[in-house]
């Protein structure tokens, strides 16, 4: 079960004040490394506890970013969860693994070649043609630290249903965890993307808009800047 932590309250003291303030501390391993850090703090932040370097300004700390994917393996459970760690409190006995970013997916494509919706289809096999190919294996949905049903979205957008497939990823934090985790090397949080993109690009924009645009670009209506 990940906990949701709120980091900027915490970051608006030190954390290494926490010391004075008789907190319980809980003893977990992260990265291979014994450490004993007060009980309220994230895998991140019982990392700069311990003494880990920190650097300001880096990060969101918020569960956007995605660059905090952590493996863990809570005491006394079988298995294994992929999470943030930002976004996970610290557990007795809890052991953490920072994975590596994997290397991200090379699609390139232009909404601009897509002139109109019949084209989307076979412009999404082109530029995606390995999304045919999921086994339904159900290995993104489970590394998924927002809990996406990832493979619904993939097949979706297969399907041609991409307004469905891209609200489906409406919380990703582009963390590639998906995509490193697929056998048959689909890339699904750039599909997901994709979807999101090409709904936007080819959708009739609201009719005050337009509107508004027109008056702006025959100059009559101003913008103050």
């Amino acid at each position: 079960m990940c906990f949701k932590v709120s980091c900027r309250q915490v970051l608006s003291r030190d954390i290494r004040e926490m010391d004075n303030n008789n907190a319980k501390y809980i003893n977990t391993v992260i990265n291979g490394k014994a450490i004993s850090a007060p009980e309220d703090l994230s895998v991140i932040q019982a990392l700069w506890h311990s003494g880990y370097p920190r650097i300001k300004s880096v990060g969101c700390l918020e569960g956007v970013c995605g660059a905090c994917c952590v493996m863990i393996r809570r005491n006394g459970a079988p298995g294994v969860s992929m999470e943030l760690g930002c976004q996970v409190l610290i557990e007795e006995g809890m052991q953490v693994v920072f994975l590596a970013f994997p290397t991200p997916a090379k699609q390139s494509y232009k909404l601009e070649d897509i002139k109109n919706s019949w084209e989307v289809q076979s412009k999404f096999h082109e530029i995606f043609p390995e999304a045919e190919s999921c086994r339904h294996c159900g290995g993104c949905n489970s590394t998924c630290p927002k809990a996406i049903d990832v493979e619904r979205a993939v097949i979706l957008a297969t399907k041609g249903r991409f307004r469905e497939a891209g609200d489906l990823f409406d919380e990703c934090v582009l963390c590639n965890l998906c995509q490193s985790a697929c056998p048959e090397s689909i890339a699904p949080n750039y599909v997901g993307i994709f979807s999101r993109r090409v709904t936007a690009h080819l959708h009739t924009r609201p009719s005050n808009l337009i509107n508004r645009l027109e008056d702006l670009r025959k100059g009559e209506l101003k913008v103050i800047f």
